[in-house]
């Protein structure tokens, strides 16, 4: 653990409490891609199944319990709950074509093939570009609520805070995980024309506006 972990895990929580929060408060989900919510939970699904296997310490425990338990309550906010609200006429980005190409690398590239590390590595692969459904989203209808682009910015934050964890780690500790640094800086690339959005109009009280 360090600080720059600590920032990253606690800008995902703030991520997961805007998210739930802003659907809760306003009794909507629109303008929240549903798409990108399932496979968030995939990938927390397939990433945490060493929860009973193996323990790591109580923080390492309580912070996948609740990314598993909020990931899936988004999605049953959102297809259930609130379903009248879900916008599924712009939430149309085809998934599977994100999932088969993860599950592909996963077989091919992994550090190991045995059934949990391809599951993990397959959840690293896929939270790399999961968030383009809500970024599809959001390009489709022009613009974003404020509160979801918070959501979005936590987000993208969460990840570029991990690429500085491992290059702390490895100038600390000479440990490095090639798989893990390459997907998190696509991710981290997918988010930068969306981070300079924010801080040029979103906080300066401006509507965050995509090219469609």
């Amino acid at each position: 653990m360090n600080v720059f972990r600590l920032l990253g895990d606690l800008s995902h929580l703030i991520a997961i409490i805007i998210l739930l929060q802003k659907i809760w408060h306003t009794r909507s989900c629109a303008g929240i891609s549903g798409k990108s919510q399932i496979l968030f939970a995939l990938v927390y699904t397939t990433r945490y199944l060493d929860l009973v296997t193996a323990y790591v310490s109580l923080y390492n425990t309580c912070m996948k319990v609740v990314f598993l338990a909020s990931s899936y309550a988004t999605v049953y906010l959102i297809y259930l709950k609130f379903r009248a609200t879900y916008d599924r006429n712009h939430d149309t980005f085809r998934i599977e074509f994100l999932i088969l190409p993860s599950v592909i690398l996963a077989l091919i590239i992994n550090h190991e093939f045995a059934l949990l590390e391809v599951l993990w590595t397959f959840s690293i692969y896929l939270e790399a570009v999961a968030i383009l459904p809500q970024l599809f989203m959001v390009s489709k209808t022009g613009e974003a609520e404020s509160i979801t682009s918070h959501y979005l910015f936590a987000l993208g934050s969460y990840r570029a805070l991990y690429i500085f964890n491992w290059v702390y780690r490895y100038w600390t500790e000479n440990h490095y995980d090639i798989i893990a640094i390459v997907a998190g800086i696509v991710q981290t690339v997918l988010y930068c024309d969306f981070f300079y959005l924010y801080i040029t109009k979103v906080l300066k009280g401006k509507k965050l506006q995509l090219p469609a």
